[in-house]
């Protein structure tokens, strides 16, 4: 896949992960509902996508398929299920209706794998908040663990969190490769409009720190 389809897949599958958002808000309104919680400037990166100065980076395990993502600093433990395209070029979407389920793309890079991989969430449904609801509270430094089938566990460190609008989503940055084992978590954010649903996209950034 050359650069120029990599980059508008990206785009398209911001678009595929955003219509999917906000239907709790949609349907019960803003009066009793709050926004979930949004990444403050603190947590954004200094100076690119890259691990911070300093830290821990290990080096990539072999390619294995993800089955589990925990997120304890939210109180996440979630099953992960596979993502493919739609016709359209948007990612596929985990079932709305399952509030405790997430999916990573499962035609690029594993979790733990040299590369960045991308697991993403709704952040609700109509019944109320869903996996990733409060992802835009994530910190620097959390840990974020990925069960994989081989039996091991990666294990993960935020190197930022970050909220982009629907139209400055910056794709190269979040969906570009890595040289490291690299790992987005990507739920809707950035504000909300009671007519169109969330403006944005909350995107964590996390590189690999070690195995267990």
């Amino acid at each position: 896949m050359n650069g120029t389809r990599t980059a508008l897949r990206a785009r398209f599958w911001l678009l595929g992960i955003a219509v999917l958002c906000g239907l709790w808000l949609v349907q019960n309104g803003m009066a009793t509902r709050t926004v979930p919680p949004q990444p403050v400037k603190a947590e954004a990166f200094d100076a690119g996508p890259r691990p911070r100065p300093g830290a821990r980076v290990a080096a990539p395990l072999p390619p294995a398929e993800p089955a589990r993502v925990r997120v304890p600093r939210i109180g996440v433990d979630a099953p992960l299920m596979r993502l493919g395209l739609n016709a359209d070029g948007s990612l596929e979407v985990p079932p709305a209706r399952d509030r405790h389920l997430a999916g990573w793309y499962g035609e690029g890079t594993p979790p733990g794998a040299k590369g960045t991989a991308v697991v993403a969430g709704h952040v609700d449904n109509d019944e109320g908040p869903s996996v990733f609801y409060s992802l835009g509270s994530l910190r620097k430094g959390d840990r974020v663990e990925v069960d994989r089938v081989d039996g091991s566990t990666a294990v993960f460190a935020v190197d930022a969190v970050e909220v982009y609008g629907n139209e400055d989503f910056p794709d190269r940055k979040v969906y570009g490769a890595s040289e490291h084992a690299s790992l987005r978590l990507i739920t809707c954010g950035g504000g909300y409009s009671r007519r169109t649903g969330y403006l944005g996209n909350v995107v964590v950034f996390a590189h690999l720190t070690g195995e267990r």
